[in-house]
């Protein structure tokens, strides 16, 4: 793995940034923007994801960062949950469900690989900066 100096080198936290960009379409330009507490939950899970991710890289090593990583995977979670609440209350359509629950799986599958990568890591402590 090459050496990362930034959170925003991650692929897994571009990634997250394309979700957070996905829900405020989705926000902007259907009926979830009537549903305020779908809406505003949503929201918040989607930057969560994006958040721990940045907020675990910045922490003291791999321990730390797997934890912060472990939150975002159960934020991503939660978005795809709520997605389906979403298209149940027909807020979303089924194109956009799938696409975004699509997307979050892809996250979420990286961020394992991640939290795999840094478990068998041989050096413990591992500070990607």
């Amino acid at each position: 793995m090459a050496k990362i100096e930034k959170f925003e080198d991650l692929e897994i936290w571009r990634l997250a940034r394309e979700i957070c960009l996905q829900i405020e379409f989705l926000i902007q330009n259907t009926n979830l923007k009537t549903n305020y507490s779908l809406r505003d939950q949503i929201d918040r899970s989607s930057g969560s994801i994006m958040d721990n991710i940045a907020e675990g890289f910045e922490r003291n090593g791999n321990r730390e960062f797997i934890n912060f990583l472990s939150i975002a995977k159960g934020s991503a979670g939660e978005v795809k949950s709520q997605s389906y609440r979403a298209f149940d209350k027909k807020l979303i359509n089924q194109e956009q469900h799938l696409k975004l629950n699509e997307k979050v799986e892809l996250v979420k599958n990286k961020i394992g690989a991640m939290m795999n990568y840094l478990n068998k890591c041989e050096i413990k402590g591992l500070k990607f900066k």
